[in-house]
């Protein structure tokens, strides 16, 4: 079993026990009650002067171990704020990457605080609607569909969950095979994991090959191996609207100084 499909095996597990149907009246109503400022996630990553970043709040992963496994996820994301992140990214996975879904909600209370809230994303393994329920009553923007992970009604299901709810999706694709499934659904907003999910080897060869080939109105995240101002640049040249990055962040001594150069790259 490779690790993305154990990683699933366990979601799906973890979540058993508090599965049930989730109509779209019901997400339609948790979104109404939430009624967030602000701009929407994908339309945050629209800047026509540059490249945006999406900070991401990440205390291990399965590829790097501990990375930084005490940090407070509140005064992370305000750092990334701070320095002008675009939108934010917060691990709500427990077991793979140190993180819950006490810490989105508690980075949304705080960018509530803010004249100009920045937008989150849910990052986790999706995998059926109780998700994106928890995923709205804590203040998200948007939802990570990962396409590898998952089949094509499976996709329909969780999209037409986000859409109901009011939340962008992220579809995460690897090669040119799941960007075809992707578009097929109409995704709007698709990332490219310079990260093989499999075997966890990174090359940024990924978003150079398959960037070019989404439609000019989507928007087109790089996501992955983006440790300096170079291979921001290398993105962008790829045709990247925005950067998806973690682990450089959150390693970096002054993480704000960081997304300031990739943001300017």
């Amino acid at each position: 079993m490779d690790k993305l499909a154990e990683i699933m095996a366990w979601k799906r597990l973890e979540l058993a026990d508090r599965l049930r149907p989730v109509p779209d009246a019901e997400l339609a109503a948790a979104a109404s009650r939430r009624r967030p400022r602000g701009p929407g996630f994908a339309e945050a990553l629209r800047r026509p002067d540059g490249l945006c970043v999406i900070a991401e709040v990440k205390r291990a992963s399965p590829s790097a171990g501990p990375i930084r496994a005490g940090i407070d996820a509140v005064a992370q994301a305000k750092a990334y704020a701070d320095a002008g992140a675009d939108a934010l990214s917060v691990l709500t996975d427990a077991r793979y990457f140190g993180g819950e879904l006490r810490d989105l909600e508690r980075v949304v209370a705080d960018q509530a605080l803010r004249p100009s809230p920045v937008p989150a994303i849910r990052k986790d393994f999706m995998v059926h609607r109780i998700q994106v329920l928890e995923a709205v009553e804590a203040g998200a923007r948007c939802i990570l569909l990962i396409v590898k992970a998952l089949d094509d009604g499976r996709i329909r299901d969780l999209h037409e969950a986000a859409q109901a709810a009011g939340l962008d999706a992220l579809f995460e694709v690897h090669d040119e095979d799941e960007l075809a499934r992707a578009l097929a659904h109409r995704a709007r907003l698709i990332g490219v994991n310079n990260r093989n999910l499999s075997t966890f080897a990174i090359n940024l060869a990924f978003s150079e090959r398959v960037i070019p080939r989404m439609p000019p109105e989507v928007v087109k995240v790089a996501e992955s191996g983006i440790r300096t101002a170079a291979d921001a640049a290398r993105m962008r040249a790829a045709g990247a609207d925005a950067l998806l990055v973690g682990e450089s962040l959150m390693r970096a001594a002054d993480p704000g100084a960081l997304l300031r150069e990739l943001r300017a790259a």
